[in-house]
Order: structure tokens, then C-alpha cells, then sequence
């Protein structure tokens, strides 16, 4: 393009008749290349930016508190409570959820950063779910276990049984341990047997501890006829696509890829592309909420799902909706980046908390946007997310996040710093998530 620029202007001064139009077009097409190549340049500099201090918060504020505050020594596993006031409850239950977490976050952090300790980290926690966690009876994972790692709350939760395939499948990826990956192929098999709808499709919440079904309401449910959650769907995606990693078989496949149509014909509300939050049998819908966190959440974990089946056609047909996914999660953003919890549609109240956990996907969730479509502002909004993250929701004296905070930047100090959901994953995820999508940017 310069040659060619430089070859008419020569001509033009050597009194050569040359279209002014089309040296202005040449010129304008240079001027829109040289701009298109620095916009490319300050995102490169911008994501590795956002890298550089994700790496940072990872390694220097969120893992260091989970190894230096929570590891029991003398009972093995990890204490089950610290409360927001930095007071740790010793004699707390200890929830499966945060321990399959703690151990997908170490498991996930020492596959991409190969830090030794992170691995013994992992090793800890996964000796500790194989012999209190497990069910050697039935099968399965308790939901929790009392401090002296006896059970406590045996009831099957599917949601619960999702992060064990998920943690051990990734132990697995890391070691080889071919112990790690049968109980989560076992799980896998349990899950599909017990909870899943051979008349409707999907999967139910609850069971007791031999497999019986029950109808408690644990994450969310208002009544009985909220039979199906968004919830477990996505962490049962999530789990089933990591499983599907370290196990690749054609009955996974299929589950997976099942899942991935059950959003798409049933939870993904094909006129606002919110989720659905809770459904009957027959996939009826029996909420009004609208969650941003969980729509954002949903819309990159359905396309790493996609991704992993290798089917294009469905790559780009879940991609489509993953965008439309995000932009209507982006209803809650705020100016500074944050994004606020939800909406009722039905009467327009909506939670303006600023969870932990919701700003974590969102940051993920916009930067998969990013990458799909090139848009800029996705980008945009995921660097101010991160900025909103680090100036109001990261510890910086006492290390981890907050588990939230008010519009006006008040620490919430009714939640743990540490608890039952309150792990070391949904913000470790974003970081390892940020780091492995930059990894090939060079500075």
C-alpha cells in the first residue's frame, strides 16, 4: 500500500493525469489500516495487562490464603469456615462443594502454571474427598462432613455430585491417577442413573443417600414444582465437558452434547436469551428472575462445551447465542464495570449486590465475547469488570476476595470469607481462564 501510494504521488508531481479519488481512497485505505493496526496493538497491550495483574492476584492473594489459612494439618482437608472477620471456625462442617472446588483450583492451577506446591495442595485435598467425601456404601458424594471428617449431611445433591466428576477429572489430567478418574467415571455413571428424566429429559436436584428421590429445596427453589434448575445444568455441562477431557467416550459425548441442547431448547429464553432459573418436569418455566451472573456464566462455559464435541455447525450456532447471551446479562451492567446480581421481569425490582462471584464470570463471559466477535467493547467492559474487582472487591491487606459489596463500595460483611460457597474457584477460574486465553500474546 505505501509503493503504491508513493507511486501515484510521484506521478502526480511529474504532471501524470492520476484520479484524485482514487489517491484519496489509497490513502484513506492506508490511514484505516495504520488505525486498525494500533487499536490490534493497544489490545494486545491491554490484555496483557489484564494478564499480568491476574497472575499477580492469583498467585500472590488468592491461592496463598486457601494454602495459609485453611489447610488442617492434623485432621487432614481443609477447615470448612472463616468468617468475613478473618476469625477461622474450626469445628465447622465441611461442605463437598468447597472441597471439590479447592481441589479444581489447585488441580487447574498447577496444569497451567506448574507450580509444585499447587500440586501438593491438590494431592491434599483430593487424599481427603476419596476417604471422607465418597460414599463407600452407595456411591456418590456427601454433601458434607462434620470437622472429624465423619459424614454430616448424606443426601445426594446432583449439583454437589457435578463438582466432585469435575475436580477429579481435572486430579486426573494433572497425574494420571486412574483412581480420581474411576470415582468420577462412577459418579458419572450414578447421575445418569438415578438423576436423570428418561421421560423429559434433565436432571432432577435432590436424592438421600441410597438414591431415593426427594424434593428439598437447596439452591433456590421456591416450591415443589421447581423440579429443574439452570444451576445444575451448567455445573453438570461444566463437569461433563472436563470429564469428557480426561475420559473421551462416546457416552460422554452424547451426554454433553445433550446438555448443550437442553439450554439451547429449554433454559435459554429464546426472546431475552436470559436463562430460565427453575422449570417444571415438563420444562415449564416457575420464576420471573433474571440472574446476570449465571446468563454470563453460561454463555463461555456453552462454548467450551461446543468446542469440545468438534462440531462446527454447533460451534456456530451456540457462539450466535452465547452473544446474545451476554449482551442481555450486560442489562446489569453498571458504568464502573460491576455487574449486579438480578432482575425480576415480572416487577422490575432488581438486586443490586455486587457478588464475588457474578463479577468473575462476567470478566470470563466478556472477553469469550470479545474473542468471538472482535468487538471492542466487550473487551472494554471486561478491563473495567476487572478494575471494579480490584479496587473494591480484592483483599489486598488480609488476602481473597470479599464475598461482596454494596453500589456504594460497602464491604458486605454478612457473608464468610471462606465457606460452604464461598471457594477459591469462581476467581481463581477467571484468572487461569484469562491467563491460558493470553498465553500467546507477546509484549
Amino acid at each position: 500500500m505505501k509503493s503504491q501510494l508513493k507511486n501515484i504521488y510521484l506521478s502526480y508531481r511529474a504532471g501524470k493525469r492520476v484520479s484524485i479519488i482514487l489517491f484519496s481512497i489509497l490513502a484513506g485505505n492506508l490511514l484505516a489500516q495504520k488505525t486498525e493496526t494500533v487499536a490490534e496493538m493497544d489490545h494486545t497491550k491491554q490484555l496483557m495487562q489484564l494478564q499480568e495483574e491476574v497472575m499477580a492476584n492469583l498467585t500472590g492473594n488468592i491461592l496463598p490464603y486457601w494454602m495459609n489459612n485453611m489447610v488442617d494439618e492434623v485432621n487432614g482437608g481443609f477447615y470448612g469456615r472463616m468468617s468475613s472477620k478473618e476469625k477461622l471456625i474450626i469445628n465447622a462442617d465441611r461442605g463437598g462443594i468447597l472441597n471439590a472446588r479447592i481441589l479444581w483450583t489447585f488441580s487447574a492451577a498447577f496444569r497451567v502454571l506448574k507450580d509444585s506446591a499447587y500440586l501438593k495442595m491438590a494431592t491434599h485435598a483430593r487424599d481427603y474427598i476419596l476417604d471422607h467425601f465418597i460414599d463407600k456404601q452407595y456411591g456418590g458424594a456427601f454433601m458434607s462432613v462434620h470437622s472429624n471428617g465423619e459424614p454430616a449431611d448424606t443426601r445426594k445433591q446432583i449439583y454437589t455430585q457435578a463438582f466432585f466428576i469435575y475436580a477429579l477429572s481435572e486430579y486426573y489430567r494433572i497425574t494420571g491417577d486412574q483412581e480420581s478418574l474411576s470415582k468420577a467415571k462412577e459418579i458419572f455413571n450414578l447421575v445418569e442413573k438415578h438423576g436423570f428424566d428418561n421421560a423429559y429429559n434433565g436432571y432432577f436436584e435432590v436424592y438421600t443417600r441410597d438414591w431415593q428421590r426427594l424434593n428439598d429445596q437447596l439452591i433456590g427453589e421456591q416450591t415443589d414444582k421447581d423440579e429443574k434448575g439452570m444451576n445444575t445444568h451448567i455445573h453438570l455441562m461444566e463437569a461433563y465437558a472436563n470429564l469428557y477431557r480426561a475420559w473421551p467416550d462416546d457416552m460422554v459425548a452424547e451426554r454433553l452434547r445433550n446438555l448443550i441442547n437442553i439450554f439451547s431448547d429449554y433454559i435459554v429464553d429464546k426472546q431475552h436469551f436470559h436463562l430460565t432459573l427453575f422449570l417444571t418436569e415438563k420444562w415449564e418455566s416457575t420464576s420471573s428472575g433474571q440472574s446476570f451472573g449465571h446468563d454470563i456464566e453460561a454463555s463461555w462455559l456453552l462454548v467450551e462445551a461446543a468446542q469440545l464435541l468438534g462440531d462446527p455447525g454447533l460451534l456456530s450456532e451456540i457462539q450466535g447465542m452465547s452473544i446474545k447471551m451476554v449482551n442481555s446479562a450486560s442489562e446489569g451492567l453498571n458504568a464502573d464495570g460491576s455487574l449486579i446480581y438480578e432482575r425480576d421481569m415480572e416487577t422490575g425490582h432488581a438486586n443490586r449486590r455486587l457478588a464475588w462471584w457474578t463479577q468473575a464470570e462476567a470478566v470470563v463471559g466478556l472477553v469469550n465475547a470479545y474473542e468471538i466477535t472482535g468487538n471492542e467493547l466487550y473487551l472494554v467492559n471486561a478491563i473495567k469488570c476487572w478494575n471494579f474487582i480490584n479496587n473494591n472487591l480484592v483483599d489486598h491487606k488480609a488476602g481473597e476476595w470479599f464475598i461482596a459489596v454494596s453500589e456504594s463500595g460497602m464491604i458486605d460483611r454478612r457473608g464468610d470469607k471462606a465457606g460452604f460457597w464461598k471457594a477459591p474457584y469462581h476467581n481463581s477460574r477467571m484468572c487461569l481462564e484469562i491467563i491460558t486465553r493470553t498465553s500467546h500474546l507477546k509484549h
